[in-house]
């Protein structure tokens, strides 16, 4: 397995974890029968928190085509684990920001986040193949 493919797993618990803040901050008003109650996730943190969560869930599948893309393509894994790992630490800061109510140091590293992906994208015709 990869580095680049174990950062797929990395971007998906990242995105199941980005929620738990908002989970956590309303313990006594959250009821797991109705857990996509939106009357929960009020503005502050619990909406923040639900934010980072849903763009986790737009920003993965883009992600998850470009690095299986550039392995089918025999891209130089070094090159797409090394793109992979900035995504997911993009996504990190990206969650941070966003829980703490940072949008401009969110939106910067969102495109940094964004860039990654379209380089592994386009790294198989970098690469020649």
């Amino acid at each position: 397995m990869t580095i680049a493919e174990l950062c797929l797993l990395g971007a998906v618990v990242l995105t199941l974890v980005s929620i738990m803040p908002a989970k956590f901050d309303g313990t006594r008003a959250y009821d797991n029968a109705k857990p996509r109650d939106p009357g929960f996730y009020t503005p502050g943190l619990r909406a923040r928190a639900q934010g980072a969560h849903l763009n986790g869930y737009e920003a993965f599948p883009f992600f998850a085509a470009a690095v299986i893309l550039a392995e089918m393509r025999g891209v130089p894994q070094g090159t797409v684990n090394a793109l992979a790992v900035a995504f997911v630490a993009a996504r990190i800061a990206y969650v941070l920001f966003y829980l703490t109510d940072r949008p401009t140091p969110r939106s910067m590293v969102w495109a940094v986040g964004f860039g990654c992906n379209v380089a592994i994208f386009f790294s198989p015709a970098w690469a020649g193949h």
